[in-house]
């Protein structure tokens, strides 16, 4: 077998971000014990990335922490080096830095989160997405991304829903507008898929989805997108496009503004039990 040059992680969705601290931190301590157990074996980089497969360039940047490893670099090392799974364990320290900081940040808040509620207008939620949705959306982004970007922003989306295998569940509330469910994403075939994953969700007893119909002339969520998260403390941080430029609040008096809007909106909308036969019916018609 020829030797991989790059890795992958010479794509710009395996860089490791300057401004993400911590990442940073992890990656670099990760790659300083990956050249130790290089070192202790007697092995040159170019040796070392002969035996695993990797170009020599990409060994000493992996180990100056300069990128992001692969799972699968690990495993090759964990062998060459006889580490006896020493360095594939090092692979639960990378799945905490391995998305962009963005997205651990918010994954860490819906973990943190008691009450999740969120009005969407353009594209199905995060939490709710199929894979292929989810893969359908990075793939249309401007300005286009790279196919490891791709994969990479799919695998830290679909990491997060790992919050339905909480137990005791949050209480999550997902009002979606009309068009999001009739909007081919990806092709009738992927829709279709993302119907049925919302009928599946919809029928767990700590989630509700609603539709807000189009046809609705009372609409309070106009302002755009709407999403509030509370926790167990009582604290609680909200968003929405249309109010406080767009930015994340903590206030109680911001709180109680976007409480009031998704309130109204989940009122004006369908409710749950009508929202399932909805989609149901949108879904025999695709």
């Amino acid at each position: 077998m020829g030797v991989d040059s790059s890795d992958g992680t010479e794509e710009p969705g395996w860089d490791v971000d300057p401004e993400d601290e911590q990442g940073a931190a992890v990656v670099a301590a990760l790659g300083r014990q990956l050249r130790a157990w290089r070192e202790s074996a007697g092995m040159r980089a170019a040796d070392f990335g002969a035996a695993i497969q990797y170009g020599e360039d990409q060994v000493r940047k992996v180990e100056s922490g300069k990128r992001i490893p692969r799972p699968e670099y690990l495993d090759r090392a964990d062998e060459v080096l006889n580490a006896g799974g020493r360095i594939s364990a090092m692979k639960a320290d990378l799945e905490q830095v391995r998305y962009p900081k963005k997205v651990r940040d918010l994954a860490k808040l819906e973990a943190r989160a008691v009450e999740i509620g969120s009005y969407g207008n353009h594209n199905i939620h995060g939490l709710l997405q199929t894979e292929d949705y989810a893969r359908a959306l990075f793939e249309m982004a401007q300005p286009p991304q790279s196919s490891e970007q791709v994969e990479r922003g799919v695998a830290a989306r679909l990491a997060r829903q790992s919050i339905f295998e909480r137990t005791p569940g949050p209480a999550l509330s997902f009002v979606q507008e009309e068009v999001t469910l009739r909007r081919t994403i990806g092709g009738t075939m992927v829709l279709r898929g993302q119907l049925e994953r919302l009928l599946e969700l919809g029928k767990f007893r700590n989630v509700a989805v609603q539709v807000m119909p189009t046809a609705c002339a009372d609409h309070a969520g106009m302002g755009g997108r709407i999403q509030v998260l509370k926790f167990g403390d009582g604290t609680a941080v909200g968003r929405s496009e249309g109010i406080f430029y767009g930015r994340p609040v903590t206030d109680p008096k911001h709180l109680q503004i976007l409480d009031l809007r998704y309130g109204t909106i989940r009122a004006q909308a369908l409710s749950p039990r009508e929202s399932l036969a909805f989609i149901e019916t949108l879904l025999g018609e695709t």
